[in-house]
């Protein structure tokens, strides 16, 4: 149930169409002192090889609902939907707000946990408001954008509040009107196809191929997708960091502006220029030949296997650059590893 195929299996397992019937696994998980871990579409999930000792609740809400009251219609989407199958059915409407979040696997429910962003759009910008239920009260709540606590690729429900909502939907505010195109890849696809004023759909294929060339969508024959996309997380520096990075390149360094006069360098130039090239391996798990950013299961690795890996790529970035590496994917079930703590652990 996970796209990177590695991890032991759960103790127990239950999907729920409801927010009642999650209630009711949770109050039977509860009575039984079990813990409770909610799997969505298992796209950004590293499982240990002993597996989860708990309950797995798998949350299925489908549904969704469009609501085109003026020029910027409400949608309102199970947590259980696939993201891209949502994305797909707005981009036909000529809706703008999530075309350049085409082609990214997981479901709806998993996109403001981790605040999901590709090519110049995030959830942040669009979200109108979750619908969650609340463990520690077992109540309905809804929370507006400015209480989910966006910044990058975080929320409230990855970190101050993690484990404590089950998201059963997710409304989005989408407007008519001109796609985003603002970054390099997909200004590249429009001239190299001659496209001078692009709709949203032409956005959505911009985006499609370009994450086909990267190994970004999954495809069962294609060995560079068993992954769960990027592993690290593009850092956000100062001018300092920047110009210490740029010494130790010994040459220019490709950033983006980001807020308050920092820059955003990119992850994979930091992981190729530490020592792992696209396609480098390490036992049954490598890079993928296709994008650095991708750790990918050869086949038949292990989970500690992709850890080990991962760990080993973060420190020859410190080591080399200074930078300590921030990771997407979510670990469950590693206890006290020592990789994983590494991995999770902050710079310094």
């Amino acid at each position: 149930m996970t796209t990177l195929g590695v991890g032991g299996q759960a103790r127990w397992y239950v999907r729920v169409e409801s927010v009642e019937a999650a209630r009711q696994a949770l109050q039977w998980a509860m009575e039984r002192a079990l813990p409770v871990f909610v799997l969505g579409g298992g796209s950004n999930l590293v499982v240990a090889d002993a597996g989860w000792p708990g309950l797995v609740l798998h949350v299925a809400v489908a549904g969704v609902d469009i609501q085109p009251a003026s020029a910027n219609p409400l949608v309102v989407a199970g947590a259980g939907e696939p993201w891209d199958r949502v994305v797909a059915a707005l981009v036909a409407r000529g809706l703008a707000g999530v075309e350049c979040l085409s082609g990214i696997p997981g479901t709806v429910g998993g996109t403001p946990v981790q605040n999901v962003g590709a090519y110049g759009q995030e959830v942040a910008g669009v979200l109108d408001h979750v619908v969650a239920l609340d463990t520690t009260t077992g109540g309905v709540v809804r929370l507006a954008n400015a209480g989910c606590g966006f910044g990058y690729r975080m929320s409230r429900f990855k970190g101050a509040d993690a484990g404590r909502f089950i998201i059963a939907a997710v409304a989005f505010r989408l407007r008519e009107g001109p796609p985003t195109v603002t970054y390099p890849d997909l200004m590249a696809h429009m001239h190299e196809h001659a496209i001078m004023s692009p709709a949203v759909a032409d956005v959505r294929e911009a985006v499609l191929a370009v994450r086909r060339r990267k190994a970004m969508l999954i495809d069962a024959a294609d060995p560079d997708t068993r992954s769960v996309g990027s592993f690290f997380m593009n850092p956000v520096v100062g001018a300092a960091a920047y110009a210490a990075i740029a010494a130790s390149a010994g040459g220019d360094v490709p950033s983006f502006q980001a807020a308050e006069g920092q820059v955003k360098v990119p992850a994979a130039w930091l992981v190729e220029r530490a020592g792992f090239a696209r396609g480098f391996a390490a036992g049954a798990a490598g890079v993928s030949s296709k994008h650095p950013l991708a750790i990918v299961n050869r086949g038949g690795a292990s989970a500690g296997d992709i850890v080990a890996l991962a760990s080993r790529i973060k420190r020859q970035v410190a080591d080399r650059f200074g930078i300590w590496l921030r990771t997407e994917p979510v670990f469950v079930g590693f206890g006290e590893d020592a990789d994983v703590r590494f991995l999770q652990k902050a710079q310094g």
